[in-house]
């Protein structure tokens, strides 16, 4: 059974350049990063080093408090650089994109798996990342087990995607397996949350294993942390899990054809840009080329 709840206080901060519905095309970058400064409380350790051949789905850097959760490469080529701070902080290793190649993690139905099998498959193809905990939105913790798993599906930001465009009928078989996997993970819900004001995508209301809402109002109306407030407040001591929509996605695909591949839709957008569009890339690229010719 679905929930509406309409919000009354929040603000919308409208800035021209959104995006329109339009998926371009643009030139494949060469340039890769993964950047240890995105996951608060990480403490990297590196797997590589400059020079070294890399895979798709191979180990780049580790969390030294907890070796199991690995950060892979999205595509395979060669180490680049590892660009470092201040104190030698790393903040950032980069890959030159080269062929194809990536590992093979095995092509398995989540509701043939333990939850202790499918942690493993993400702990190693690197999508464990994905995972984040409220409070304090630090990367889960591989041990602990949450009272529920909140996914947003839209945004109220200024200038934030369409979802409703990003998640289309080529996407629903992996975004469901995504949720077959994740559901396995928690004793509670699986809740998907949607814009009450617009007609959602059939993809998302067509989920089978969630509980859907819908939000409205102002933002931040489709800020996570307010659906968790309403739907599932959090006590002392108990933790809940969030995963992006397009993550969920990546899980999916993990599990459907046994590969670590990171796709996003992302959306270049604003009041300079000539053209604000779509373009799908892999996480971690460089958009210097897109912004050029834009």
């Amino acid at each position: 059974m679905s929930r509406s709840i309409k919000l009354k206080k929040g603000f919308d901060i409208r800035i021209k350049g959104a995006a329109n519905s339009v998926l371009a095309t643009a030139d494949e970058p060469v340039i890769y990063g993964v950047k240890p400064v995105d996951f608060p409380g990480l403490t990297p350790k590196l797997n590589v080093k400059p020079g070294d051949k890399v895979q798709a789905g191979s180990a780049l850097f580790h969390d030294k408090l907890q070796p199991e959760i690995l950060f892979t490469s999205p595509v395979s080529g060669t180490v680049l650089a590892v660009e470092r701070g201040d104190r030698r902080k790393m903040l950032e290793v980069t890959v030159e994109k080269s062929g194809n190649e990536q590992i093979n993690f095995g092509k398995t139905d989540p509701a043939s798996l333990t939850p202790d099998q499918i942690k493993e498959k993400l702990l190693l193809s690197g999508l464990w990342p994905a995972i984040r905990q409220r409070p304090y939105h630090i990367i889960a913790k591989p041990g602990d087990r949450p009272k529920a798993i909140f996914i947003s599906g839209f945004d109220t930001s200024p200038l934030a995607p369409d979802y409703n465009f990003i998640i289309d009928n080529s996407s629903a078989q992996a975004f469901q397996t995504g949720l077959n996997a994740l559901s396995k993970l928690t004793d509670g819900k699986i809740n998907l949350v949607l814009n009450g004001v617009v007609t959602p995508s059939s993809v998302l209301t067509g989920m089978k294993g969630v509980e859907i809402s819908f939000f409205s109002g102002p933002h931040p109306a489709g800020n996570v942390g307010v659906h968790i407030h309403h739907l599932s407040p959090l006590n002392k001591g108990e933790k809940v899990w969030i995963v992006n929509l397009q993550d969920v996605v990546a899980i999916g695909t993990l599990f459907v054809e046994g590969i670590y591949k990171p796709e996003r839709i992302i959306a270049l957008t604003g009041s300079e840009v000539l053209h604000p569009q779509y373009y799908k890339v892999l996480s971690g690229c460089s958009v210097k080329t897109i912004v050029n010719n834009n």
